[in-house]
């Protein structure tokens, strides 16, 4: 069980990196036009496929802190953890039919165009800083660091820094060539990502079958786990009782059972997948029946992540409960890396490379929505106006490379202190505050002609403030049980309500106050949307997908209920 990379493993990875710099190369040369067409340099307007825009959404969400901070959820809830995932095709699904047909319509590009359009300036120019400020800081940074520790204790654990400059760089050659080449190579990734994740997992099922006597067989490996932590294969998480213990507390604080379904986990994926420049952004350059098919086609692929991310941390559980697994470090994040260290000779490379194709995917999917939220947004209107289309593109290219600067020296040595709370957790304590006003201030604005630019911004202060007093304050000020809430200690000398909670609550009162403000103006919004019912229609082959992918969802949670 050789922690450390052989020649073969190097050699798999060069070829994987040869391959998708190539293939990059060849689509940039194709359409090199594009640097005198902004539109085409930062949405690949009327040029992705179905197929090119689904494989582009996974590659840019799947990442190291799936990689590594979804299998250590794996480690720690068992399969609960996949509602993220599998809920997160139901969210697509929405997102595809209701949510895309107002973007195009409107010719929707960016998402604070939206918000201009919508509401008024000051709402669009507050939350264009706002996103650059969250995407460099928090997601860039994270999704960096966490990945260059991963690869690095793969590596040998003295090579952070060169990992980290060698990500940078990789991502840095896809995304200067404009969102044509991130999607399409981004096929690629995708490819690599699954073709490596599931090996990943057939190891590691075969690695638990073998020390369990019953085999190297993947199969008998499942049927082991299921026998050995049958409480890893529950989706619900139990309410706490008075006779808890802390462990099962902070699963639930965690994921909190039924109530995460009542409340914060759709706030999560519908603002996450609907309401994001990073992630929409791979269909707003499409027509309606190719947008929609390439959502449908992503939420598809969702489906199998917890395969991929989660089934390794499962495994890793029950080796290490019977001291099989000596190499896991670092408590449950530690857990992917673990199980790696079984792979053999040349698939631990695929492994490797399977992660770098998330990290640098996501790297670059997300420098590009930098890039064209700060020029079309910021750049465009607010200093250089005059802006022709090839100028633009040399800004965007220029932020792409700043952002990309910024990232690196913030993670350097740890800046923004990330290796303390972890990638996965410090994503979701920086951007689950804000989450439920942005999506209230979405969702109202576009389906409820009524709502005003006021209510707008009211919305997205208060449902922050909201979430931080729900998060750090309630229990003190209003007490552990209350009509609202419950409080459970945390471990730690506090009281905390579970996260997923805090998010529902802060958005029903902040789309109450938002109701309200918009009550004392027009019934009928000047900037609103027109809405039709045409809008919403879908074809048959779409509804198939549709339907496919529902009863998948319901048959796995029939099963693991």
């Amino acid at each position: 069980m050789n922690q450390n990379l052989a020649f073969a493993d190097y050699a798999v990875f060069i070829i994987y990196f040869i391959v998708v710099s190539v293939y990059g190369y060849t689509v940039y040369r194709k359409r090199k036009q594009d640097e005198q067409d902004a539109k085409a340099y930062f949405l690949a307007e009327g040029n992705l496929t179905w197929w090119a825009i689904g494989a582009s959404l996974i590659a840019s969400n799947i990442s190291a802190e799936q990689f590594i901070g979804m299998s250590g959820e794996g480690f720690f809830l068992g399969i609960a953890v996949a509602a993220y995932e599998w809920l997160a095709a139901v969210a697509l699904i929405i997102v595809a039919v209701w949510f895309i047909p107002v973007y195009l319509k409107n010719k929707i590009y960016t998402m604070p165009q939206f918000l201009k359009t919508r509401y008024n300036e000051s709402t669009a120019l507050i939350m264009a800083v706002f996103w650059l400020f969250l995407y460099v800081f928090v997601n860039l940074t994270s999704i960096l660091y966490l990945g260059a520790v991963a690869i690095n204790g793969l590596a040998g654990g003295e090579y952070l820094h060169v990992i980290m400059v060698g990500l940078a760089v990789f991502a840095l050659f896809i995304s200067l060539g404009g969102m044509k080449v991130v999607a399409y190579t981004d096929v690629i990734q995708v490819a690599v990502l699954i073709i490596g994740g599931l090996v990943t997992s057939y190891i590691a099922l075969t690695t638990v079958g073998q020390y369990f006597g019953v085999g190297e067989n993947a199969i008998a490996g499942f049927k082991v786990l299921m026998r050995e932590a049958p409480e890893h294969f529950k989706m619900i998480i139990p309410k706490p009782t008075a006779t808890s213990s802390q462990l099962d507390i902070d699963k639930y604080l965690t994921f909190p059972g039924l109530m995460s379904y009542l409340a914060g986990i759709w706030i999560i994926n519908l603002n996450y997948w609907g309401c994001n420049q990073y992630i929409t952004q791979r269909a707003l350059g499409a027509d309606l029946q190719t947008a929609r098919t390439g959502i449908l086609f992503a939420g598809m692929l969702k489906l199998l992540m917890p395969l991929i991310v989660m089934l390794p941390g499962i495994a890793a559980y029950v080796l290490y409960q019977n001291g099989h697994l000596p190499q896991l470090v670092g408590g449950k994040d530690g857990a992917y890396s673990a199980v790696l260290t079984f792979l053999p000779t040349g698939l631990k490379g695929l492994s490797v490379a399977a992660l770098t194709a998330a990290i640098v995917a996501s790297l670059a999917g997300k420098v590009n929505s930098i890039s064209t939220i700060y020029t079309l947004d910021i750049h465009k209107k607010y200093i250089q106006k005059q802006a022709g289309e090839k100028q633009q593109v040399n800004i965007g290219r220029i932020a792409v490379f700043a952002a990309m600067l910024l990232a690196v020296l913030f993670t350097w040595n740890d800046i923004l202190g990330i290796g303390g709370v972890g990638g996965f957790t410090y994503i979701q304590k920086y951007t689950g505050f804000i989450s439920p006003g942005v999506f209230a201030m979405f969702f109202l604005g576009m389906f409820w002609k009524r709502t005003t630019g006021t209510a707008a911004i009211v919305g997205v202060i208060l449902g922050f403030v909201l979430s931080v007093v729900f998060n750090e304050y309630a229990p003190m000020l209003f007490g552990n049980e209350t009509l609202l809430y419950t409080a459970y200690p945390n471990g730690k000398g506090a009281f905390e309500i579970p996260f997923h909670i805090c998010m529902g609550l802060s958005f029903f009162f902040t789309m109450l106050a938002m109701i309200g403000i918009s009550f004392a103006g027009p019934k009928v919004n000047p900037k609103a949307f027109e809405i039709d019912s045409e809008m919403f229609k879908v074809k048959p082959q779409t509804t198939v997908l549709i339907v496919i992918t529902l009863l998948i969802i319901v048959a796995l949670y029939v099963k693991f209920w």
